[in-house]
Order: C-alpha cells, then structure tokens, then sequence
C-alpha cells in the first residue's frame, strides 16, 4: 500500500476507535493478517509444476504443498509473508542438483493453500501436518516462516527432526504488532484492541508469543542466518533467539537484506545441512 493510503486507513481506524474501539481493532486485526501479495503468478506456474503436487488438510484448509523427489535427505521449505514455494526457486534448484528429497509448502492464503488469513500460529499447525506426513529430517524457514517452524518444534518436540534453518526469521510477536502499529499510525485504544483480540483468540498475550523465550526448549541443532542491515526484521531479534538455543550456529551477513537469496546464504545452508 502507498503511504498516503496507509495514512488514510490508520486514520479512519483511529476515528472508528472512539465510536467502537472493538471494531476498529478488529478492522486492524483483519488487515494485518490479511495478505494482499503472495497468490501464484503466471510466470511462477512452469517452475512449480516440475514437482509433483499434493493437497493436505488441516481444519478447513487446504495446504498445498510440493515434492521433488530425490534419495537423499527430505528437506521442508517454509516461506515468509506474502510470498510462497516459488521463492525458494534459487535453493531448490541446489537442493535437486544434490539428490535431496525436497518439500515446500504454501502458508495459508498464501500460493494455492487456500484460506484468506494468515498467522505465525495457524502456519505452525500446517508445518506439523506437512511434517507429519512427510518426516523431514531438516526444516529451512523464511522469514515468518522461521518464526512458525519454531513454534512447530516447541510444541511438537520432533525427535525426527534433526537440523533446522531459520533465515531472517523474527522473535517476538510483540514486535511485529509494535511495527505494525507504528506503520499505521494507529493509537493506543487500536494498539490495545489487537492485544485484547489475541488474548480472547489463544488465551495467550502477544508477549507469550516469542521465539526467543520458546528457543530455551529446543534442543535441535539449529542454524540462523540474519543481515546486520534487515530492515524488515531487526538484526537483534536473531541475536535474542541465538542467545537461548543450546545448539546453534549464528551467522550474520551485510548487504543481502531480508531476502537473503544469495548464493554465499545457500552454501551457508548447503555447509550446516551436510555437516
């Protein structure tokens, strides 16, 4: 959205606010877990359809997700916001090259899974169901899908799991909303609407929700890969999640910002993945 729109909406939410401050935030929930990119484009289908497609169910959803078949280990990708399997293109084509059963899904009303809202949590839930079925041996996570394959292995304790991958993945849930909030210009009836709304959802404060705090019970061997220079995800969220994992290698880039789509990232993963 351009800033003036932007503008716009924090504004009127912030009118609304005074009228129903429940409304006005759950308007604001609405939107921030709404995507409005990251559905498959036209130019993404050729590349996708080289792997062979399967639908999963979790709840009412319909997760889709990608193979492409190899002999050696299986490896599951998980992507970030508004974005979906395509964006691991450059990667899966190394993984392939290496003989690596590989596996992506698309995150709720992301790609072709269907849906029309997205959370960090609910994407966890479809982390499992895909893990279920297919039993990874290493996870790489993108971004928010960093965060989910977290919350996935704090709460699922996978002992199959052996190796996971978390690439500019975000620690705290109060700092996305916080960004969120100073994005839009929200007040402060708004800002505690969205923590009232979490907690009436999961009977949890957005403060509980940290993957640094949820690091301290994972005892995979864990890689984080973090540009000094995000400027999506701050370089201290990585350092937070680091500083509680008991096996962890951390290494930091500069210049590769959040995508971190970079051949030197990928033999960082490639070196952690066959040590």
């Amino acid at each position: 959205m351009s800033n003036s729109i932007i503008k716009i909406i924090g504004n009127t939410l912030n009118a609304v606010s005074f009228v129903s401050k429940k409304y006005a935030s759950k308007k604001a929930l609405d939107l921030f877990a709404t995507p409005r990119q990251g559905r498959i484009l036209e130019n993404q289908k050729a590349f996708l359809e080289t792997s062979e497609a399967f639908q999963l169910k979790h709840e009412d959803l319909n997760i889709s997700t990608y193979q492409w078949k190899g002999d050696g280990k299986t490896i599951l990708l998980a992507h970030g916001w508004e974005s979906n399997t395509y964006r691991w293109q450059p990667l899966i084509t190394i993984l392939k090259t290496l003989n690596y059963n590989i596996i992506s899904l698309d995150a709720p009303a992301h790609g072709n899974t269907s849906g029309k809202q997205f959370n960090a949590i609910l994407y966890s839930e479809c982390i499992n169901v895909v893990s279920d079925y297919f039993k990874p041996e290493i996870i790489i996570g993108h971004s928010v899908g960093g965060m989910a394959s977290g919350f996935y292995q704090k709460n699922y304790q996978n002992k199959d799991l052996k190796k996971l991958i978390l690439l500019g993945a975000p620690s705290e849930f109060t700092g996305v909303f916080k960004r969120y909030v100073g994005l839009m210009g929200y007040n402060k009836r708004i800002e505690h609407g969205l923590n009232n709304l979490v907690f009436k959802r999961y009977n949890q404060q957005p403060s509980y929700f940290s993957l640094a705090n949820f690091a301290k019970t994972i005892d995979t061997k864990t890689l984080i890969v973090h540009d000094i220079k995000d400027r999506v995800i701050p370089y201290n969220d990585a350092e937070m999640i680091a500083s509680n994992l008991k096996n962890v290698t951390f290494i930091s880039t500069q210049g590769y910002g959040h995508s971190l789509q970079n051949k030197v990232v990928y033999n960082h993963v490639i070196d952690f993945i066959q040590s």
